[in-house]
């Protein structure tokens, strides 16, 4: 299993929840479809004014429509927020222990290789030494 594996997991069906609300309402096609359907309702009640008016000037209704996504969006991208900070410090606190893991191994490592010098060096000066003739 991957050490990392439960920084991104779900834990409720409300957590998913809010990250898809999330993901949908902040993206290009959530801003264009939002946009397409605002400019139709202007054009339609502008032009309906000659005849029959479901908002009156200024767009009430509509302004109350957008006042109602707003108080509901806004908690539901908090919680999203919310739970990818929550992922962060998961993920930096692995990642710290990791590092500290590394540096002590590094440090253990350092140290063996300092005890197998040492012991080298004291087998080098317990052999006796041999002369090295020389060519003439």
């Amino acid at each position: 299993m991957n050490k990392r594996s439960h920084i991104h997991a779900h834990a409720n069906r409300g957590e998913m929840i809010a990250d898809a609300v999330a993901n949908g309402m902040g993206s290009w096609r959530y801003i264009i479809i939002q946009s397409s359907i605002v400019l139709f309702w202007i054009v339609l009640n502008s032009l309906a004014c000659l005849f029959w008016k479901w908002d009156a000037p200024p767009f009430i209704l509509l302004n109350l429509i957008f006042s109602t996504q707003a108080s509901y969006a806004a908690p539901i991208i908090m919680m999203s927020q919310n739970r990818q900070a929550a992922r962060d410090r998961k993920r930096d606190d692995l990642e710290a222990s990791e590092i500290d893991a590394m540096f002590t191994n590094h440090a253990l490592l350092l140290r063996l290789n300092q005890q197998q010098l040492e012991i080298l060096e004291l087998l080098h000066a317990s052999q006796p030494k041999q002369e090295v003739k020389r060519r003439v």
